[in-house]
């Protein structure tokens, strides 16, 4: 790919997004995906597989700041954590700010994106690869969770769209599994797409996840390279408590945490719980 060619993404049909490709910094087809990183002017570097944008320099905190500290400080108390996919790191590097984590355990599918992420995506990462609490797995990820004897306080799964490899972390199957790996009044909660445009991916993780779990919701943030609407994350857990801190209590536990956050604040994991009607009535429809 040339310098300064035009890279359109093409996760819908007929609706898109472009990026100027400056300069190409990576591409090569893995053995699970198409990977490519490029540098953009306005939104740093870039990474898309499949020809689909995952993450950009820019916005990225939003994305992983909101998968993390909503459970982690909403929990309270946990010790141990699982991370699914999130290759590029800065999962983890959410995950490592919270000193009274004592295990954390990433299972990634495609070690080829770890390779590539520390190397052209460092910022990502930020060192986290070297934390001494991390257990880095290459494995797919209904395959751990089905077979793993561990248990975790928390689940994120940081899985790409529900095409290709990431089309497994949507199933009842992986579902299933996390709910076996959870400790008592665990959270797990997973990526679900623009809900405005990718309403059906919602309502069938929703349907999904109400089999296994007491508590299913979602809670939302606006990224701008998730073009389209607000991005929607699953919540689910069997303490319908956990969604619904006492204000006062999170304030306190976020202080306690020492965290300086770019995007998270208390007020926002509070309110990021409430949804549009449009989404309510599609998850109360009973088609």
């Amino acid at each position: 790919m040339a310098q300064n060619e035009m890279w359109y993404e093409t996760l819908h049909a007929g609706f898109g997004q472009y990026f100027t490709v400056d300069k190409q910094l990576y591409r090569d087809k893995t053995a699970h995906q198409d990977l490519i990183i490029f540098e953009n002017a306005a939104m740093g570097r870039v990474m898309a597989l499949d020809g689909v944008v995952q993450t950009t320099e820019r916005d990225e905190f939003i994305y992983h700041e909101m998968m993390t500290h909503v459970p982690l400080l909403a929990h309270g108390s946990a010790k141990s954590v699982l991370i699914i996919g999130g290759g590029d790191g800065a999962m983890l590097r959410e995950v490592s700010r919270h000193a009274d984590i004592q295990k954390i355990t990433m299972v990634e599918i495609d070690a080829g994106v770890v390779t590539f992420c520390r190397q052209y995506l460092p910022n990502h990462s930020a060192g986290a690869y070297d934390d001494p609490r991390l257990n880095l797995v290459i494995d797919d990820g209904v395959n751990f969770v089905n077979h793993t004897t561990e248990k975790f306080d928390v689940i994120i799964s940081d899985c790409t769209d529900p095409i290709g490899p990431g089309e497994s972390l949507f199933t009842s199957e992986f579902y299933a599994g996390c709910k076996k790996a959870l400790n008592e009044n665990g959270i797990f909660v997973a990526q679900n797409g623009v809900c405005f445009l990718q309403q059906d991916e919602a309502v069938n993780s929703h349907r999904k996840l109400s089999h296994y779990f007491q508590d299913v919701s979602f809670y939302q943030a606006a990224i701008p390279t998730y073009y389209g609407g607000i991005m929607t994350f699953a919540w689910a857990s069997d303490n319908p408590a956990l969604r619904q801190p006492d204000a006062a209590l999170l304030q306190a536990r976020f202080e306690a945490s020492g965290l300086r956050c770019r995007y998270y604040t208390p007020a926002i994991h509070t309110g990021s719980f409430a949804l549009p009607q449009y989404l309510l009535n599609a998850l109360e429809d009973p088609r």
